[in-house]
């Protein structure tokens, strides 16, 4: 059975549950349910914020979850799919899956484990296959590794954005707090 509910839950719980928020420092504006006014848009939500319905925001959630692949991936490592969905709804599907796409590249010991990939921020056959084979290769240990280092290049993310808008230091410590407590 799928993890895709609990861990839309979670998310929903850690990002305030049905707590409207509008602050000036937070990058994503007006936010309900951990959903950005302008994701909501993309999503074809025309309302007050203040409104979004939940039923709405698990919409958005699923279509994260699956353009990340996730439904295959939680059969290799549920803290995995759990770990890019977290990073996903923070960053965008397309920032978790490059990532994710990198570390597989630099992980296959020089191409011998499995071919490297065009990292395009799209999860597809080739990055399935790809973990498949490296799990293969690594075991339980490089599925726990693969799964830090995901949270790590998150970390490095969320630090860049910090340095890069002062601003954003307001967010650091809970972005950070967020990914090491996952």
């Amino acid at each position: 059975m799928s993890i895709r509910l609990q861990v839309i839950d979670e998310v929903i719980e850690r990002e305030g549950g049905e707590k409207f928020t509008d602050r000036a420092e937070d990058r994503g504006g007006p936010t309900r349910w951990g959903v950005t006014q302008a994701t909501a848009r993309q999503f074809g939500y025309s309302g007050h914020m203040r409104d979004y319905p939940k039923s709405e925001a698990i919409k958005v959630y699923t279509s994260f979850w699956n353009q990340l692949r996730l439904s295959t991936i939680e059969v290799f490592d549920a803290d995995l799919a759990t770990y890019l969905f977290d990073y996903g709804v923070n960053s965008g599907p397309g920032r978790a899956a490059t990532d994710f796409q990198r570390l597989l590249n630099v992980l296959n010991d020089r191409q011998k484990l499995y071919p490297d990939m065009k990292v395009d921020g799209a999860i597809g056959p080739r990055s399935l296959s790809a973990l498949e084979s490296y799990i293969k290769a690594r075991g339980a240990g490089g599925k726990r590794l693969l799964a830090e280092a995901v949270n790590s290049l998150r970390i490095a993310h969320c630090i860049t954005l910090a340095e890069r808008q002062e601003s954003q230091e307001a967010n650091a410590y809970g972005w950070l707090s967020r990914i090491c407590n996952l």
